[in-house]
């Protein structure tokens, strides 16, 4: 091989190995969008459920019963925001798992339990606000 053909070869196997770390660059970055996309699809089904649940605590009768009509929209409201919970427990990061499963906890009390003494509004608007709050902040 000439000095020449060896150069020309150094140069060819220089630039490959340059379009192949730019290409797994761009896959990584790709990857990383993509995740981070699934990870705001996640959150927003679980933002969806949480309002639909919420909805159900305020349009809670004094008295129903299992199977009556309110019934019927209220568990598969909790039942959603339930599976909603475990998909942010598995997809998104640690920081945002406690005030998820406390935003739900309270969701699920508001639904099912009387509390004459606060609105609804007054008991979820803390487990909200820390939700939304570190949410924001995770997918940023």
């Amino acid at each position: 091989m000439t000095v020449g053909g060896a150069l020309t070869y150094l140069t060819q196997r220089t630039t490959q190995r340059a379009a192949e770390r730019a290409e797994e660059r761009r896959r990584a970055a790709t990857l990383a969008e993509e995740r981070r996309a699934e990870r705001i699809r996640t959150v927003l089904e679980y933002v969806r459920f949480a309002l639909e649940a919420e909805g159900v605590a305020h349009a809670r009768p004094a008295r129903w019963e299992v199977g009556d009509e309110w019934y019927r929209t209220a568990r598969p409201a909790v039942d959603g925001l339930r599976i909603a919970e475990n998909g942010v427990q598995l997809l998104c990061a640690p920081d945002l798992h406690t005030p998820t499963t406390a935003y739900a906890r309270a969701l699920n009390q508001a639904v099912w339990e009387e509390h004459a003494e606060t609105s609804v509004a007054e008991r979820l608007e803390p487990f909200k606000a820390d939700f939304l709050a570190v949410a924001r902040s995770t997918l940023a």
